[in-house]
């Protein structure tokens, strides 16, 4: 199972290598196909992630929370929203600036791509511990990822251009891979690794919809909810 976490891990990691070639998904109005991909990965997160997440979570430690056991998901959820939230303002404040200078440029940059490194890495380390054992749940949480990496390359390419296509694209494929390699060589017990899907729900979540709601993206409802109504039906079906 290790040699096919690994490809799996190598495939994801190729995903970030390869879609900028994609020139159709650079359009306006927006790709259907990454509407498409975005309800796909939402859909993962609330018809398979959350549903599943019915241990503790590290939150449990925190004496103020002991009577909240059952809010900790969500909790943990909600700062991985709010986190992804704050970056791309700082992102999107920083573009409206045209004579910003470059050296505070490159710092946005540094910190967008950081938060999407150590991300992608939570990513490749839950290719290894996972809610879901077996080759049944590894291939649909890879197909969801695989998405929504297409959603988040996407938008990353938008406010950095050639930046990310020199750099940020080849950081975040490595953070995939460095993170499988983490996750094959450390055991972490249900609690930690409660709260590590609960913060990546809460992340995809907001990367999904800050790419579909701004107006002048022109998205396409039908494509998100096809598919989201898709991937919900084969997860119910095949789980």
């Amino acid at each position: 199972m290790t040699l096919f976490t690994g490809i799996v891990a190598v495939a994801l990691a190729s995903v970030h290598l390869a879609a900028g070639r994609v020139r159709a998904f650079r359009s306006i109005p927006r790709n259907y196909w990454l509407s498409i991909a975005g309800g796909a990965s939402v859909a993962y997160v609330f018809v398979h992630i959350l549903p599943d997440l019915k241990g503790g979570t590290i939150l449990e430690s925190v004496p103020l929370l002991a009577g909240f056991f059952e809010r900790h998901v969500y909790l943990v959820a909600l700062v991985g929203f709010s986190l992804f939230y704050g970056m791309e303002r700082l992102a999107e404040e920083t573009g409206r600036h045209v004579d910003v200078r470059p050296e505070v440029n490159m710092s946005v940059f540094w910190i967008h791509t950081g938060a999407f490194t150590v991300y992608n890495m939570l990513i490749g380390y839950l290719l290894v511990h996972r809610e879901q054992p077996g080759t049944v749940g590894l291939l649909l949480y890879a197909t969801a990822m695989g998405l929504h990496f297409i959603v988040n390359d996407y938008g990353l390419r938008k406010h950095h251009r050639n930046t990310y296509d020199r750099i940020g694209r080849w950081v975040l494929a490595a953070a995939v891979v460095v993170g499988w390699g983490i996750g094959i060589n450390t055991h972490v017990d249900e609690a930690v690794v409660n709260t590590l899907f609960a913060f990546l729900a809460g992340g995809v979540i907001l990367n999904v919809i800050k790419e579909e709601l701004p107006e002048e993206r022109r998205s396409r409802f039908w494509a998100f909810a096809a598919g989201a109504g898709s991937y919900s039906a084969i997860l119910l079906f095949v789980t």
